[in-house]
């Protein structure tokens, strides 16, 4: 490969990482002052709910949009904007503490984050072929495992620490993260491009791409056509969906779990939560490599039998609560394996392999926009299950949705594959006389 080209993919996957990782240290931060922030303030756990729900509820909307403005325009401009946007309204809240400013400026936020997976994913997949999916973007799907480990440990030094502005108390676990995201944001903007032609290098592509006349409207409107009328799109968006709902709730939930149900200090559950990013590491780095090296480059086998065993450790969770940290940390980590895994894999390279090279954001958008559907249920199933049934039913609550994710991914166990056997995405669209050929 020739030098230059090197270069600009190095550039492209750690700017493009650096930037989703970035937006966690602006996300995971209200998770850990929650329990420091219902203590201190007097909110309740339903408070809470109202935030996180608008939260998601803005992140959802976004990331319908977002998709289709990151085809449009090209991520680099995009995700600068949510970038910018989550850095205000993080540092913003570092100076407020009433209700309604959390509830205004995580909504601000939700918007800002929602420009961030859809535009990033454009942003890789004019760098990377298609066969070298599975394995790059495992790799890179790190980002949002570490970046929320990184988080965790970041927010909750800065939430509860004695030595360095004690009189900002849990606002430092805001502003400082805000200037570690302003100064990500700014990387981002001077050393990303959008494709490989911006840079004078030639376009990177396997198949044959045919120029479209009229480009502008009616490609834009074949690639949606094309997309929705495919039933592997709304099986992958729906897993996500119980995904999302999943991964939300240890995400913003887990420190107050481990707070409430089994007694540890506010610091000790913030560190100890930290285990379910730092394990599920593993977990997307594992998806990657049996997709690409097991199954063909098959996206569902993975998806499949990885959330078939995170029924069966969540099921284990109530019966081990009272065996120590130690046992906790290993169960929460094997958890976050069971969630990272296919989680990864669904919005990255299977977005990529159902949109194609024309339709990556938008088939990532609305993959992340359904699944932002069970992140925007996520704060009220945790808070009435917490309050009315107990946390060992939200568990067992995670069995259920697990089991149902894995039957509909065994459903599509068959789909994809190596391009040279099958090409699911969206690569040509050609359009003669007036007539669509999707290959």
């Amino acid at each position: 490969m020739d030098k230059v080209l090197r270069h600009w993919r190095f550039k492209i996957f750690t700017f493009t990482w650096l930037g989703y990782a970035g937006f966690y240290f602006c996300r995971k931060n209200f998770s850990v002052t929650m329990p420091i922030i219902i203590d201190e303030l007097g909110y309740t756990k339903n408070d809470m709910a109202i935030v996180l729900t608008v939260y998601s509820f803005t992140y959802m909307l976004g990331q319908f949009i977002s998709g289709y403005m990151s085809d449009k325009w090209g991520p680099r401009i995009i995700v600068t904007i949510g970038l910018s946007i989550a850095v205000i309204a993080n540092f913003t809240m570092g100076m407020m503490g009433s209700l309604m400013a959390f509830v205004f400026l995580m909504g601000a936020n939700g918007l800002g984050q929602s420009t961030g997976w859809s535009g990033l994913i454009k942003n890789m997949t004019p760098w990377f072929l298609p066969r070298e999916r599975g394995v790059i973007m495992s790799w890179w799907s790190t980002c949002y495992v570490i970046g929320a480990f990184l988080a965790t440990i970041f927010a909750t030094y800065w939430a509860t620490n004695e030595t360095i502005l004690v009189e900002l108390g849990w606002k430092r676990a805001y502003i400082m993260p805000a200037i570690v995201l302003a100064i990500i944001t700014l990387l981002y903007a001077l050393f990303t491009r959008n494709r490989p032609p911006d840079v004078g290098l030639p376009v990177l592509v396997e198949e044959e791409e045919v120029k479209v006349s009229n480009k502008s409207k009616s490609e834009q409107y074949n690639i949606i056509k094309v997309l929705i009328a495919k039933r592997e799109l709304w099986i992958a968006s729906f897993i996500y969906f119980v995904l999302k709902l999943t991964r939300y709730v240890f995400l913003f939930w887990l420190p107050l779990y481990m707070v409430e149900a089994l007694n540890y200090s506010n610091q000790d559950s913030g560190y100890l939560s930290s285990v379910y990013e730092l394990v599920g590491f593993f977990g997307v780095i594992l998806a990657g490599y049996i997709s690409d090296h097991l199954f063909n480059s098959r996206r569902f086998p993975v998806v499949a039998i990885m959330l078939f065993l995170m029924a069966i450790i969540c099921f284990i969770q109530p019966l081990i609560a009272n065996l120590g940290m130690l046992a906790i940390g290993i169960n929460i980590g094997l958890i976050g394996i069971m969630t990272y895994g296919p989680d990864s894999i669904l919005c990255g390279a299977t977005a990529m392999d159902i949109g194609g090279k024309k339709g990556a954001a938008m088939a990532a958008g609305i993959i992340n926009g359904v699944g932002s559907a069970g992140q925007l249920l996520s704060p009220f199933v945790a808070a009435y299950f917490s309050e009315k049934l107990g946390w060992d039913a939200l568990f067992y609550g995670f069995v259920l949705l697990a089991l149902i994710g894995s039957a509909l991914a065994f459903s599509k166990w068959h789909f994809g594959g190596r391009l040279d056997q099958i090409n699911p995405g969206l690569e040509t669209i050609v359009e003669p006389s007036g007539n669509e050929k999707i290959s």
